[in-house]
């Protein structure tokens, strides 16, 4: 049998809710009398399941009850609807908290990559953060140095090594710390939706080095991702949480398709109550909704019309250059097509506090029948993710027309059915063909 990488037993995590404290003295009291008799917290009741849209509660299990295993080698995706408890897991694997109940038995040396810039210090050098990460991961100098050149040639970043990195756009960022995580001597490494910050270019050449460590160092890697065809491609196996618990673990295909069907991702409309929404101090999401022709989203999508995928947003600062994108996928993880709204907004790419919408006509004809999952990022090219891409996805549930046979028949093949212009014409008459 495999030597094991990871391995989680009962494991889950707690949170207080609300203001950061405890309450009361006989609050704290109970809760260490608890502890020292060996028993449950008495305020860490069975079934606070960490649901966003349900209110009420002083505490909610982040994670619960999580067991799994992972062998030296192996590359393993876990994804999940946002809230799912991915991030807190990753975070209880990195050492960065501890799990309230439960134990984690980690072999080897980890370099984890939660978020931007993890592990970099703002006010110092590109080349003394790749040195300080090293000492962190318990290299020596002389170790480091000899990958040094390496690290910065993966990273592009070799005119700006020298620069303070609290300079650097965010896609540096990532590069730098992508290239010190992968090249520097650990046993695990772990990615947290970070790669979605730097470009296609990037990000291809990112999931091959993950490939490659993995095949040629044995070194075990974890990739948490929204990005569906990137997970299929790197993973052979995958872990699908929901609302803190594990649903399914499996052979990433078939995880994926488990987690596109789900109830909770099929919803054609995604909207936040006050104060959850999705944004920061200068933009704000208020809702995401597919719809038919006539603006409804209630009543089955025909392959014969139109779609609508409809953006609602509030712009609370002036942001030059906003890019509001969407990016569908079929069920197996294939990319269908990917498009914004950056070249159909005002000539001077501003936009000026409001509410917007941005929406998407998918033209009639287009799609096939099927399940579809959207991802909506919202950026500035080049510069800064706003927040983390938003999942969704939708059914196109009747088969308006078909090219192939009766209206009827099977589904026709292909991700898209679209009516494509044809020619036909007769070009000779047969008995000018014959002389």
């Amino acid at each position: 049998m495999p030597d094991l990488a990871l391995k989680l037993d009962k494991v889950s995590k707690m949170y207080r809710l609300g203001q950061v404290g405890t309450g009361t003295l006989a609050h704290d009291i109970n809760r260490a009398l608890a502890r020292i008799r060996g028993k449950e917290d008495p305020f860490a009741q069975v079934g606070l399941v960490n649901d966003r849209e349900e209110a009420g509660g002083d505490y909610v299990w982040a994670l619960e009850d999580i067991n799994f295993e992972v062998t030296q080698g192996e590359i393993v995706g876990i994804i999940g609807r946002n809230g799912a408890g991915k991030s807190t897991l990753l975070k209880l694997l990195s050492r960065v908290t501890a799990p309230t109940k439960g134990k984690i038995f980690i072999n080897g040396r980890i370099a984890s990559l939660l978020e931007v810039g993890t592990g970099f210090h703002p006010d110092l050098t590109g080349r003394e953060n790749i040195y300080l990460n090293g000492a962190i991961l318990g290299m020596t100098r002389k170790e480091i140095t000899a990958r040094f050149d390496e690290i910065v040639a993966f990273s592009g970043c070799a005119k700006y090594i020298d620069t303070p990195v609290k300079r650097y756009s965010s896609g540096m960022y990532v590069r730098l710390a992508f290239a010190v995580a992968a090249h520097l001597e650990t046993d695990i490494l772990i990615v947290d939706e970070v790669l979605a910050v730097g470009d296609a270019e990037f990000q291809s050449k990112c999931l091959g080095k993950m490939q490659d460590i993995s095949r040629n160092s044995h070194r075990t890697v974890l990739f948490v991702s929204h990005n569906m065809a990137a997970v299929k491609r790197l993973c052979p196996r995958s872990i699908l949480m929901d609302r803190g618990r594990v649903v399914m673990e499996g052979r990433t295909p078939e995880v994926i398709e488990r987690y596109l069907s789900s109830g909770g991702e099929a919803d054609r409309v995604l909207r936040w109550p006050k104060g959850e929404a999705p944004g920061n101090a200068e933009l704000v999401l208020e809702s995401i909704e597919v719809l038919d022709a006539a603006g409804r989203f209630d009543t089955a999508l025909s392959t014969a019309d139109p779609i609508d995928i409809k953006v609602s947003y509030q712009v609370l600062s002036d942001l030059r250059n906003l890019r509001i994108s969407v990016t569908a996928s079929s069920t197996d993880a294939v990319e269908v097509f990917s498009t914004s709204d950056y070249f159909f907004q005002d000539k001077s790419h501003i936009r000026k506090p409001g509410r917007y919408e941005s929406v998407c006509r998918l033209p009639a004809k287009f799609l096939n029948t099927g399940r579809y999952s959207l991802e909506i990022a919202v950026e500035v090219p080049m510069e800064r993710e706003l927040f983390k891409p938003q999942i969704m996805a939708f059914d196109v549930g009747e088969l308006g027309h078909n090219q192939m046979g009766p209206i009827n028949a099977a589904k026709p093949a292909g991700v898209l059915h679209p009516e494509l212009e044809w020619k036909v014409r007769r070009t000779r008459a047969l008995q000018d063909s014959a002389a």
